[in-house]
């Protein structure tokens, strides 16, 4: 259910379950962190086959859980979410068609998320009781804003790539997101490394400044030992 396959610098990672929207059970999750710790390439494309980017969690597989399976679902998608995070490639999220739940979960811990004009992002789970536990309500408000993520989320409405673009869930809009991976990945990649690291940062202001210096310091350095000129 996912498939993974190099692209020059890029590793496209594919949710390959067309004929359910690409809705992730328990093993699909697995292969999923799997795929993402095996990578080698300096970018990640994360992208789903067929008309839909991913459905989120396979609703079949939820409604089985009792209260201590669930707890471990949701830690199951954290983690998930979190190794796509703390990747040391660059993850873009090339999102065409509906993304959903669990879904836009992985997509927010992308560092880049491209819709194509057909996308579609909602967070329906208010709409029967319950809601993601993937880190979406960490990662939501810190991206759109605690307004526009609470009325996003209480509502359980559908918007479009344009308010999508508008209110900062995504950041650009193409027909063909792998140009924007393709993009990134003409980058050097340590520096993309870096600057990953540094605007990922979470930590007290004063703390991340010393971090910023001294990783400009070791680029620089790296650049300077290559005999590379930065005026070529």
């Amino acid at each position: 259910m996912i498939g993974s396959q190099a692209d020059g610098r890029v590793r496209r990672i594919v949710f390959d379950r067309p004929a359910a929207r690409n809705a992730l059970t328990t093993d699909a999750l697995e292969d999923l962190e799997a795929a993402i710790e095996a990578v080698e390439e300096p970018v990640i494309l994360l992208e789903g086959n067929g008309p839909a980017f991913c459905a989120g969690a396979d609703l079949s597989v939820v409604e089985d859980l009792d209260r201590e399976g669930a707890e471990a679902f949701a830690r199951r998608g954290q983690r998930v979410a979190r190794t796509i995070e703390e990747s040391p490639a660059v993850v873009v999220a090339g999102i065409d068609g509906p993304v959903r739940g669990g879904g836009l979960e992985l997509a927010l811990a992308c560092d880049v998320r491209v819709g194509t004009p057909s996308a579609t992002f909602g967070e329906p789970g208010v709409t029967f009781g319950l809601f993601g536990a993937w880190g979406g309500t960490v990662r939501l408000p810190r991206i759109i804003g605690e307004g526009d993520a609470l009325e996003f989320v209480l509502s359980g409405r559908v918007v479009g790539a344009e308010e999508a673009r508008r209110i900062g869930l995504i950041s650009r809009i193409e027909a063909e997101p792998h140009v924007v991976a393709e993009e990134i990945a003409e980058n050097a990649p340590d520096a993309l490394a870096v600057l990953k690291r540094r605007i990922r940062d979470d930590r007290e202001r004063s703390i991340q400044e010393r971090a910023e210096a001294e990783a400009f310091g070791e680029l620089l350095e790296a650049h300077s030992a290559d005999g590379r000129s930065l005026l070529e």
